[in-house]
């Protein structure tokens, strides 16, 4: 019963994953789309670890404001 409700991962401490397969699904299934909002979650997360300077911080948010609109 517990093992019901544990997940296999977490990509980039936003996006749950259920089981391996789920992984793989992600993978194979992938667009253009699909990529464009993994990338965006792959910065937000870099940028809560404070990886980036202030000014790279500004050019990614300018970034995705754009990508986004």
């Amino acid at each position: 019963m517990e093992n019901e409700n544990k997940s296999f991962g977490n990509l980039f401490n936003r996006i749950d994953l259920q089981t391996e397969d789920h992984l793989d699904s992600i993978l194979d299934t992938m667009d253009k789309n699909h990529a464009l909002v993994y990338l965006i979650e792959a910065v937000r997360h870099a940028y809560d670890k404070n990886c980036f300077t202030i000014g790279e911080t500004e050019v990614l948010s300018k970034s995705i404001r754009v990508l986004l609109k």
